[in-house]
């Protein structure tokens, strides 16, 4: 049989209270509930007054004593001290956000790229059950009161964080301990460079993230499953082409000082052609062509000929020397500087057989005439002595031969052959110019490029 309810009775009177009822079995396990009964003098009490259960609501936490609670002084914990400390290793999962991606530099043979990185763990210290929100977005001051893996890159060259309008950096916190940790930076790495086939190269940069100080027993690093580099979608680079297939593995390092846990990306940057073919050969190729109207102009006009070889040869050393300029001084031949090559030695050529057949029909001139002449090196170079000045005994001597004399003869077929090293000039410079052209492209484009897939 149910125990009927305690009941207590209470008057309105101040000044004298009558003894408290209470009707209880104690056979029973379960305690009535209490019923608080007035008399009709008494004010009323409403219904949801009138029945009380022991330890109900209690007064919610505020955030500040909660988080003094979960990592204040008085919580006991101790950033000092790595999670699962003497227990397994820290398993930390990184990603990168690319903002920007750029100022490749040959010279110095570095990158500069602005991105997020992405940091998450699991501190079980950090675990709560007291406030209601799934996840916590603490202010970047927290930051020095919780423990954070010592994450550097190994081929940093220069680095900064980004504090406008205030520090870009992002703690949030999950009721199983969780711990996500977000930063801005801006990095200069070294990526080393194979320039042979500049400009028509494929150049691989890679990003590392090691730890400092903490050996793979206390710590490891793992790129996240899904997306692990993300790359802004408006992201466009001036000379290079950001391939999509980013490679990722790791590099664990090992020094005197222990095995440390490394994990990196590789960038695949494919290098323009538009700049350097406006800049460089079509420059260059016009150039080549324009020596080659020596051949064409008369032999008497010896500074024309003479002055557009050496026009030739200066405007090709000073191409080579800029493009030079913009890249190291190394010790092997790239593309580019065999293009310049090769726009030289014809330059060259011509420059020296147009010298020669100039120098052989001013001598053919100066005979028609009967001018006193003298040949040096049997016609090779003729020079001309006229005028009252002194003569030299061998040009005195040449003065006076007379016209049918068998040196005018051997001069007469250094005329001949000069024109005829004109004639053949104007088909074999274009010809050897074509072909070396076919060779060129055909190796760095597809030989060479092939190489380089290859071993990528």
């Amino acid at each position: 049989m149910t125990p009927p309810p305690r009941v207590l009775h209470q008057h309105s009177s101040t000044k004298t209270s009558p003894p408290r009822l209470l009707h209880y079995d104690s056979s029973t396990k379960t305690p009535p509930p209490i019923l608080l009964l007035q008399d009709s003098s008494s004010t009323p009490v409403s219904g949801t007054e009138q029945v009380k259960y022991p330890g109900r609501s209690a007064k919610p936490m505020s955030p500040s004593d909660f988080l003094d609670k979960l990592m204040g002084r008085t919580s006991g914990y101790d950033a000092r001290i790595r999670p699962n400390f003497k227990g397994p290793p820290v398993n930390v999962t990184c990603n990168i956000f690319i903002n920007s991606f750029g100022s490749i530099t040959e010279t110095t043979m570095d990158y500069r790229l602005n991105v997020f990185l992405r940091q998450q763990w699991n501190d079980p210290r950090l675990a709560y059950k007291e406030y209601p929100d799934d996840s916590l977005d603490l202010d970047p001051s927290m930051l020095d009161s919780i423990w954070k893996p010592d994450l550097f890159f190994a081929n940093e060259k220069g680095a900064n964080f980004h504090e406008v309008t205030t520090d870009n950096k992002l703690l949030r916190i999950f009721q199983n301990g969780n711990v996500l940790y977000s930063i801005r930076l801006t990095l200069i790495l070294s990526c080393q460079m194979d320039l042979k086939n500049f400009p028509m190269d494929i150049q691989t940069c890679t990003m590392q993230l090691e730890s400092f100080g903490y050996t793979m027993n206390d710590l490891i690093f793992q790129w996240l499953d899904e997306g692990p580099v993300q790359v802004a979608d408006d992201l466009q680079l001036p000379q290079f082409v950001l391939k999509e297939e980013k490679d990722l593995g790791y590099c664990t390092k090992h020094y005197n000082t222990g095995k440390f846990t490394c994990i990196e990306v590789k960038f695949h940057l494919e290098r323009q052609m538009g700049y350097y073919l406006i800049q460089m050969y079509i420059p260059s190729l016009l150039t080549v062509i324009l020596s080659w109207v020596s051949f064409w102009i008369n032999m008497d006009a010896a500074p024309a000929r003479v002055g557009l070889g050496i026009t030739t040869v200066l405007t090709m050393t000073t191409q080579s020397s800029g493009s030079r300029a913009s890249l190291p001084k190394a010790a092997n031949a790239n593309a580019q500087s065999n293009n310049g090559l090769q726009g030289n030695l014809p330059s060259n050529k011509d420059k020296g057989s147009l010298k020669r057949c100039s120098a052989c029909a001013r001598e053919e001139q100066l005979a028609q005439g009967n001018q006193p002449l003298y040949l040096n090196s049997f016609g090779m170079e003729p020079c001309m002595i006229g005028g009252d000045g002194p003569l030299s005994e061998t040009a005195a001597f040449f003065a006076g031969l007379p016209p049918g004399h068998a040196l005018f003869e051997i001069r007469r077929r250094f005329i001949e052959r000069a024109k005829r090293i004109d004639t053949i000039s104007r088909a074999v410079f274009p010809l050897s110019f074509l072909l070396f052209n076919v060779l060129y492209w055909f190796t760095y484009k597809v030989l060479r490029s092939e190489d380089v897939h290859a071993s990528g």
